[in-house]
């Protein structure tokens, strides 16, 4: 039996709703999409540094896709048409990747690492590590376009792109928790606490910085064991390593 073709309280007809239903899911699904190549890219570098340094600058990854009801907050906010088209055209965060770095010169290094790919455009750029906003929010933002291929065309897929250190993310963490109990009314002593929290998190990095500094040169002189290490390959494929190189 056919279902009747009936309207809700919205006016909208039940064949129209799954119409729209349908659209809004595709287009939803392209950030998906968007942040699975770019996830891909950033899990191969890390990879590649696991397997070839024996250390990686990632510490940790983390993606979303913002919600129907929160891209429709932001769309009322900045008065922008409700329309897929102008939401697409406007809101370049409703896809979001974080990747998390041990140390501050890590988060510089992996998105020129990342933005020097070239099928990647950075749209862009807001670096509030080097100006950090006046709560201490410190963080390398970037609006990236990742390539899609689908089935018919190639769709350019905005995603936000945030670079900070273990101490700038758990302080941020944090802030949002604090901001969400609040109702972002926070009382100005615990904004001033913040603000503070963020500058020692910052001072923190800077050490750790240092102190890694100090172990690299460290790590670099020779070592006895290092002789060991060599062994780890066969002679005669060192050899033959070695014989190619030279033929280069």
């Amino acid at each position: 039996m056919r279902v009747p073709n009936v309207e809700d309280s919205s006016g909208v007809s039940r064949a129209d709703f799954a119409e729209l239903r349908t659209e809004f899911s595709r287009f939803m699904m392209l950030y998906q999409f968007g942040i699975s190549e770019l996830m891909t890219k950033v899990n191969i570098l890390k990879d590649e540094f696991t397997h070839i340094n024996q250390y990686s600058p990632i510490e940790h990854v983390t993606s979303r896709v913002k919600s129907p009801d929160s891209i429709l907050r932001k769309a009322q906010r900045l008065n922008i048409p409700l329309t897929i088209d102008d939401i697409a055209k406007n809101i370049f965060d409703i896809a979001g990747v974080r990747i998390t770095c041990s140390f501050i010169s890590d988060t510089y290094r992996i998105a020129e690492m990342l933005t020097s790919q070239t099928d990647l455009r950075v749209i862009e750029r807001e670096d509030y590590i080097a100006d950090p906003k006046p709560n201490g929010y410190k963080s390398l933002h970037l609006i990236v376009e990742v390539p899609v291929f689908m089935s018919d065309r190639v769709r350019h897929v905005p995603i936000e792109l945030q670079i900070r250190t273990i101490a700038m993310d758990f302080w941020a963490s944090l802030e949002h928790k604090i901001y969400y109990k609040y109702n972002r009314e926070v009382p100005v002593e615990l904004l001033d606490e913040l603000t503070e929290a963020a500058a020692a998190a910052h001072r923190l990095d800077v050490k750790m910085e240092r102190l890694n500094d100090e172990f690299a040169k460290i790590k670099a002189l020779p070592h006895p064991d290092d002789e060991i290490l060599e062994q780890d390959l066969p002679a005669q494929f060192l050899e033959a390593l070695h014989l190619q190189r030279r033929a280069l």
